[in-house]
């Protein structure tokens, strides 16, 4: 039997910060496939702050429990198939687990073109571009001449929706950790500014930079970035909710953003959560523009690439710490 590497997540931080001591490395076999199943050979995980989410108790998907190869999407290549549709050799995207080789049913499982570099699959061409792409068009629904915000605007996600916005006709004010990151949203990516949250008040940064309000909010953090948002949408405004980081690793905050209720029904504004699965109907038009606007160089791909999977429990600490620029990923095999 072929040896199978897997990281496992030992412990559930609870209220604690998620550090690398939350896990341990394991060995298992591959396993064999059965009828309708496939062996698949992990070529790189994707990293997501919805995977310490996943530690705190079922969302759209089942919590993970101590002692559970730790959960993560992947994109991985059939290796062995009991299933008409896929082939050894096929691409797909699935539900892995942190490991090097996973047995899955096929029956969810689609084969998805190869193409370089590979790891666009799963930023630009992956969840990551679709999130932004729907979340933005379809939740946040902008028009030209609006004003735009993106928190987390220099991660995965936001990355692609400032620039989506941009491509738009739309004025990007994107929220980020740091000074480097704040020039390379604005000189890089076309961002139109940028607000420092490490360094600034965001609500009165924001009314500054955005003094005749804000039509679109694609919240990637929820708290206290969220609220600053809130108080400087127009009458209208809508809010696409994506993620909550800022809530996921460590203890509770003491509040959430306050004031809301009335806030929504004297600015009439929408707010509407999602996942990227919502719009899976559209999907092949959201793919064919976004291949378009990488072709003609107006949206630029931005990636985040590690080595190993030992490095994954890291990888993940770093992510929550907003050390990426782009998306970030783990190559497990070539």
């Amino acid at each position: 039997m072929t040896a199978n590497r897997q990281i496992v997540l030992a412990q559930l931080p609870g209220g604690d910060h998620l550090g690398p001591q939350h896990f341990t490395l394991n060995t298992a076999e591959a396993g064999t496939p059965g009828e309708g199943e496939v062996l698949l050979k992990i070529l790189y995980v994707s990293l997501d702050a919805a995977n310490r989410a996943w530690m705190q108790g079922a969302t759209y998907r089942s919590a993970i429990e101590a002692g559970d190869v730790m959960a993560g999407g992947a994109l991985a290549e059939v290796v062995t198939s009991k299933a008409a549709h896929l082939a050894p050799g096929d691409l797909v995207f699935a539900d892995t687990g942190w490991q090097e080789y996973a047995v899955l049913p096929a029956r969810r499982l689609a084969k998805i073109p190869r193409m370089e570099p590979l790891t666009h699959l799963l930023s630009v061409y992956g969840v990551a571009g679709l999130t932004a792409y729907h979340g933005l068009l379809e939740c946040g629904a902008p028009r030209a001449g609006e004003t735009v915000v993106v928190s987390a605007a220099a991660g995965s996600v936001g990355s692609i929706v400032g620039q989506i916005a941009k491509i738009k006709g739309c004025r990007v004010i994107g929220i980020a950790g740091g000074k480097a990151k704040g020039q390379l949203l604005v000189d890089e990516l076309g961002f139109d500014a940028v607000i420092d949250y490490k360094a600034e008040n965001v609500r009165k940064a924001l009314r500054e930079a955005a003094p005749n309000g804000v039509d679109v909010y694609f919240d990637n953090t929820g708290g206290d970035i969220l609220e600053a948002a809130l108080f400087n949408m127009n009458t209208h405004g809508r809010i696409a909710c994506c993620g909550a980081v800022s809530q996921y690793d460590g203890a509770a905050p003491p509040h959430g953003p306050r004031g809301v209720p009335g806030l929504i029904v004297t600015k009439r504004l929408t707010m509407r959560g999602f996942i990227v699965s919502d719009f899976a109907e559209g999907d092949a038009k959201a793919l064919k523009d976004l291949q378009g606007w990488v072709a003609d160089g107006s949206l630029k791909v931005r990636e985040d690439v590690l080595e190993g999977l030992e490095s994954l429990p890291g990888a993940l600490v770093g992510l929550l710490a907003g050390e990426n620029v782009g998306k970030r990923m783990v190559r497990v095999a070539g």
